[in-house]
């Protein structure tokens, strides 16, 4: 099975560089500094599961390409998601099976839009990983999972064999029969952390020490419930409460990569993965002034940044 990874950054190159050291079919397509620097050293993971180099990673460029493959990993940014599609069609066959682990759920219908919903899987990824300043994909945390599954809940032929290759990767790859359940409830975290410590630029355990922070933060994770609850995906029960431990951990240095993203003044998913869920709970006549503020200080930092 030929697996195009579309990227070769902290996520595409972590989990595309662990089935590639177990010696599965895998190609990056990257842009040419990356091409160069995978030339140049490799590609390097710095790893609680172990340290590699890889050698001369199978690379492509863009303009370079024009074989099939049996399955896209897209691990891009939601604002990347244009010029991604655009790299990787020319990869796309009648066979081939596309996993996003994009945030959120709106890429799903970008993309089958432009590929067939029959060709994209639902996907989600668990990881906290980064590029050094050499470039090297390091991971920064021991926690690792890849989840993806037939948006129908089927577990059909594909999944069974897409399976096989990712558990080569050793990185706790799960082949769903709720993966629309499964990326509802990472969105339901996600949002509520990315609000929350974007909105107050700070970790939550600085929140969970202001004065009203528990309320704000619960809140938070209140009204995004909500809108999960409208659409059909209440969060599950083990999943709900592993999320409330997470956000009222005292002294937790945890926040989100979106507010990461602000402190180095990069772009960030505003759309995607807060704007997206405002417009559901408009239809859902869900009230939620608090997601609605964060979405507001979102958009006056991209006005700022230009």
């Amino acid at each position: 099975m030929r697996v195009l990874v579309v990227g070769a950054g902290a996520i595409g190159g972590y989990f595309g560089g662990r089935m590639l050291q177990a010696g599965r079919d895998v190609t990056f397509l990257v842009r040419p500094k990356r091409a160069g620097e995978l030339a140049a050293a490799g590609l390097v993971i710095k790893s609680p599961h172990g340290d590699v180099t890889l050698k001369n990673p199978a690379a492509v460029q863009a303009n370079q390409l024009a074989e099939k493959f049996d399955v896209v990993l897209l691990s891009c940014k939601a604002f990347d998601l244009e010029n991604a599609i655009s790299s990787f069609a020319p990869a796309v066959g009648p066979q081939t099976a596309i996993i996003p682990l994009l945030n959120g759920m709106l890429h799903l219908d970008v993309l089958d839009g432009k590929f067939g919903r029959e060709r994209v899987l639902g996907g989600l990824c668990a990881i906290a990983a980064t590029l050094n300043d050499r470039r090297e994909v390091v991971q920064l945390q021991p926690m690792q999972s890849l989840t993806f599954g037939e948006r129908d809940g089927k577990m059909s032929d594909r999944v069974r064999a897409i399976a096989e290759v990712f558990a080569s990767g050793n990185f706790g790859s799960v082949a769903s029969e709720q993966i629309i359940q499964d990326m509802w409830e990472k969105w339901v975290f996600l949002a509520s952390l990315a609000a929350s410590t974007c909105l107050m630029r700070t970790s939550v355990g600085n929140i969970l020490a202001a004065p009203g922070g528990r309320d704000f933060l619960l809140g938070m994770v209140d009204e995004v419930t909500a809108i999960a609850a409208a659409a059909g995906h209440v969060p599950r029960g083990p999943f709900a409460e592993r999320a409330r431990a997470m956000l009222t951990t005292e002294g937790s240095p945890l926040t989100a990569s979106m507010f990461r993203d602000i402190q180095a003044g990069a772009p960030v998913e505003a759309d995607h993965v807060i704007g997206d869920l405002i417009v559901r709970a408009e239809a859902a006549k869900a009230p939620v002034p608090k997601l609605r503020t964060a979405y507001t200080h979102l958009k006056a930092y991209e006005k700022q940044r230009g």
